[in-house]
Parts: structure tokens; C-alpha cells; sequence
């Protein structure tokens, strides 16, 4: 199964918190947490369409400035997403510098901003390169339960946890995958090719089997087309459970963020999760709101997650990478339960 989406950790399990989600077949990607991202080349950073920040410490934050720098006029639009006072927050930002030129870039930049809240009275605000990005249409935000942001092939859910301070959670979840059976698209004289997108997005979307396909392709003999109903190439398809991805870090080992996690995250199909100490620093772990790696561990094990990746080492341990990470694949296996 081929997913939709690729899942990777913009640094090494010691530096800062970020996850880039790289979208396959499109020129597009989302960013889980906006902390040092100078690992990510431009034309990444470009590919951004929405960043969620899990919470404003300076590790989770600190990047705005890189990839603002990188984006303003080359970038038509991104959305961002964070917790209380998120709006304010990405305003101070922009605020901190001087746009007597900016109206003035031929590709016009607009940031939208949504401000999450615990009591669920959410914020929505816009700030724009032509007019100096300054604060506008700041008004309330509806949404739907958990979930933050919905498309026909992916959605994201967000759950408040504990950090001493609300800090958020994210589940990346792909609606559902199309799987393509190569062998009877050749019973029907047809190869793969990008065409396909549009067959499996009608699919997904429920589109009527008389649904007109355009079928192009080029081979040594040249261009080809023609043009098949819905119906005839729906069982060339096999829709199966979309890929699960959930992003946890920052946050106190209690009951109720475990149960928080329970309802955002159970069955995942793979875990990023901060384990930042070692068991024997489990009460320093407790003073700072963080995880230690079994801790970890055992919350990928509780929500049976299908895989589970580590980050967010405290410094104190370079070099001692395998130590951590073994901690957490032994809980999550159960090794000594």
C-alpha cells in the first residue's frame, strides 16, 4: 500500500521538535511544530500549507523567523494552528519588524492564523503582506469536535494535554486509501500513469459511475487517450483504512492525558513521542512536565500504536541515543511486563 502521506522528523532526536509530513503526489506538505527548521531545504519549507504548533516554548516556536524569511514573496498563503493566545502570538512575530516595502512584493503573502481553546470558543484571524500584516477579520472560529482541519483525503484532530500549560496533540488521519490493481487496469488495456489521481479522488468522493475519466498516457509510439465511465474502472480499485499518524510531545505522565490519548490516538499506526529522560531521572522528568522514555513507551504499547518513533532527547544524554530508544521499544513491547 502506497500512502498518501510520508512522515519525518525535521531533525535528530536531540534537536528541536518537528514533524514534516510530505504529501506524494502533490506539492504539498504540513508541519507539526515550528522550532528550528534549517534542516529543511527552501523548496520544502515552500511545500508548507499548514503548520501546527503544539505549544509557543522557544523550541517549538523558534522557527517562525527561518521559514517567514524563506516564504515572503515566493508564497501566496499558509495556515497556522496553535493553543490560547496563539493569534497574539504569530501577530508579536510580524509585529517585531518593519513592512514599509512589503505591500510592494509582486507574490502578496497571507497568514492565517487559528487560535485553539480548551473551553472550545476557538479564533480565527488573518494577517496580510499588503497591508503590512496587519491584525484583520479576527472573529470566532466553529469547528467540529477534535477536529481542526478536513479535506476530502485527510483530515487532523487535535486534543488538549497537560504541560503545566495546554499543549496540544495532533492525529493526522488519511480518509482512505486507494489501492490501484495494476494487473486488471491491463485487462482493460490500460496503463498506470498520473490519470489515476483523478479516478481515486472521484472514488473517494462517492462520484456517480457515469462520471467521464480522461485516460492519457505517452508511450514509444506517442500520446494516447480516450475517455471511460467511473463504473468501469471502479474495480480496478480497492479501498482499504487510511493511514493513522499521531505527533505527542511535552506533556506530564498522568491519568488524563493517557485518557486524552486514549480518544485521539488509539490504534495508530505509527507514534512520534517526546522522551526526553531515562527512568532514573523519572522525578526530574515529573518537575519539568516531560516523559521519560518508558514512560513513552508504555503509552505507544497502551494505545497500540503499529510503530513507535522517539524525539526530544534531553542533551544531557548525547550520546546515548540507543539507550533511550531501547527504553521505549522495550515498553512498548512489553519486554519485563
Amino acid at each position: 500500500m502506497r500512502p498518501l502521506f510520508e512522515p519525518a522528523l525535521v531533525n535528530d532526536a536531540f534537536g528541536d521538535p518537528g514533524l514534516y509530513v510530505d504529501f506524494r503526489d502533490e506539492r504539498r506538505a504540513l508541519l507539526f511544530d515550528l522550532g528550528d527548521v534549517s534542516a529543511l531545504p527552501p523548496r520544502k519549507l515552500l511545500r508548507l500549507s499548514d503548520i501546527f504548533v503544539s505549544h509557543a516554548h522557544l523550541d517549538h516556536f523558534v522557527g517562525f523567523d527561518h521559514w517567514l524569511r524563506v516564504v515572503l514573496g515566493r508564497k501566496p498563503r499558509a495556515a497556522m494552528y496553535g493553543g490560547p493566545g496563539f493569534i497574539g502570538q504569530v501577530e508579536h512575530k510580524l509585529a517585531a519588524y518593519t513592512w514599509n516595502v512589503v505591500h510592494r512584493y509582486e507574490v502578496a503573502l497571507t497568514i492565517e492564523a487559528h487560535e485553539l481553546a480548551p473551553d472550545g470558543n476557538c479564533r480565527h484571524a488573518r494577517f496580510s503582506s499588503l497591508r503590512r500584516f496587519a491584525r484583520e477579520a479576527d472573529e470566532p472560529w466553529p469547528r467540529t469536535g477534535d477536529v481542526v482541519l478536513a479535506e476530502d483525503r485527510f483530515r487532523v484532530r487535535a486534543a488538549f494535554l497537560d504541560h503545566d500549560i495546554p499543549c496540544l496533540a495532533f492525529a493526522l488521519e488519511e480518509s482512505v486509501h486507494v489501492n490501484v490493481w495494476k494487473n486488471r487496469l491491463a485487462e482493460l488495456g490500460l496503463p498506470t500513469g498520473p490519470w489515476l489521481r483523478a479516478v481515486k479522488r472521484a472514488v473517494v468522493a462517492g462520484a456517480p459511475d457515469d462520471t467521464p475519466i480522461e485516460v492519457q498516457w505517452r508511450d514509444r509510439h506517442g500520446v494516447h487517450g480516450t475517455t471511460r465511465p467511473l463504473g468501469e474502472l471502479r474495480g480496478t480499485l480497492e479501498l482499504v483504512p487510511g493511514r493513522r499518524v499521531g505527533y505527542v510531545t511535552d506533556i506530564r505522565y498522568t491519568e488524563e492525558n493517557l485518557r486524552t490519548l486514549d480518544g485521539l490516538l488509539a490504534g495508530v499506526d505509527i507514534l512520534f513521542i517526546e522522551s526526553v529522560f531515562l527512568d532514573a531521572e523519572t522525578d526530574h522528568a515529573e518537575r519539568k512536565n516531560h516523559l521519560t522514555a518508558a514512560q513513552a513507551g508504555s503509552i505507544a504499547r497502551r494505545l497500540g500504536a503499529k510503530a513507535v518513533v522517539p524525539f526530544h532527547f534531553s542533551p544531557r544524554y548525547e550520546g546515548r541515543a540507543a539507550e533511550l530508544q531501547g527504553k521505549v521499544q522495550s515498553a512498548w513491547r512489553g519486554a519485563g511486563c
